[in-house]
């Protein structure tokens, strides 16, 4: 028997929104269960800048390869990240 879910309140702003989610439980207004992952791939990513300590000989071979390629080292250190992480 699942439990009956009170209704979401309306809210006059982000701010009010923001107050109630950190003080309520939010299974008491949703039915995880039912949830479903989404994408939203046409949003602008934020980005951050690191610093990351590389061999030399690494940075040279890298940058070899991203000559071959026609495009920045940094934006294939991306790619190759992001490509290693989506086959994990």
């Amino acid at each position: 028997m699942s439990k009956k879910l009170k209704p979401i309140p309306k809210f006059k702003d982000e701010a009010a929104e923001r107050k109630f989610w950190e003080t309520h439980d939010s299974t008491d207004y949703l039915d995880w269960s039912k949830a479903k992952r989404v994408r939203f791939p046409n949003l602008k990513l934020s980005t951050t800048s690191i610093s990351l300590r590389l061999p030399l000989g690494t940075l040279d071979r890298i940058k070899i390869a991203a000559n071959k390629r026609d495009v920045p080292y940094q934006s294939l250190i991306k790619v190759w990240l992001a490509e290693k992480l989506d086959s994990e």
